[in-house]
């Protein structure tokens, strides 16, 4: 009956997140028109309304630790549910996200992506991407903000292995940034299929930097060792064991 109960409550509060992202989208619409400004606002103003709305409608509460980075840096998280990309874009100030092309015809999702200086991805194209990106950024035409890119590509279920992608080494040695590594536990309680969100503590921890400077097969062990290590940290922490 307990599962019945949270089942429902999961599904009204799935149906009324992408509401609340036509009317957010909406009424933030002439000030995203009018500058990049009102379309940070208006992402940010989404992000603390889902964390809210998901702690009273499911019982899902979402903590931060760690410095969410202010400057120009890379963010490389991992990244288990659409509520980690919410987290870790409301924790900083001018987040812009590395995103899949096909995003860019998303409503709302994409025009306000755009809008916020994200960076679209053709699947495939990922190396000439990189390179336009890199120049853009060098040119000085990119905005400036914290550059977050998922370094395993996509969602990853907690307990699951999977490969990290040479993309975020390649961004790292041209970039010439400090990278900050981002750990979660997001996964346990919002899974990457299904409608069922489980009540508990979401946990999205920023991790120290890593200085630029280092070879970049050294560099893509250490990211790896440091998300991999602290996310199955959170994960204990959060009754996951698998």
């Amino acid at each position: 009956m307990t599962n019945a109960i949270q089942w429902v409550r999961s599904l009204i509060f799935n149906a009324q997140m992408y509401v609340a992202m036509l009317v957010i989208g909406i009424l933030y619409l002439p000030a995203a028109i009018w500058s990049a400004d009102g379309a940070v606002a208006g992402c940010h103003a989404y992000c603390r309304y889902i964390r809210w709305s998901a702690r009273w409608i499911i019982g899902l509460k979402s903590e931060i630790r760690g410095e969410p980075p202010t400057d120009e840096v890379m963010v490389a998280p991992k990244h288990q549910s659409f509520l980690d990309v919410l987290m870790i874009y409301g924790a900083m100030p001018r987040g812009k996200f590395i995103f899949k092309a096909i995003l860019k015809y998303a409503p709302v999702i994409g025009q306000f992506g755009l809008r916020i200086g994200c960076i679209p991805v053709d699947r495939g194209k990922r190396g000439q991407a990189i390179k336009r990106m890199v120049a853009d950024v060098q040119a000085g035409r990119a905005r400036p903000g914290q550059l977050i890119i998922y370094p395993q590509g996509t969602r990853i279920a907690p307990g699951v292995k999977a490969p990290y992608k040479i993309g975020t080494g390649a961004l790292y040695r041209e970039l010439g940034q400090p990278v900050v590594p981002v750990a979660t536990n997001v996964g346990v309680f919002w899974p990457k299929r299904g409608v069922m969100r489980k009540p508990g503590t979401a946990v999205f921890e920023f991790l120290p930097r890593i200085e630029p400077g280092l070879e970049v097969e050294e560099f893509m062990k250490r990211l790896e060792h440091d998300i991999e290590t602290a996310s199955d940290r959170l994960n204990k922490e959060a009754g996951f064991h698998g």
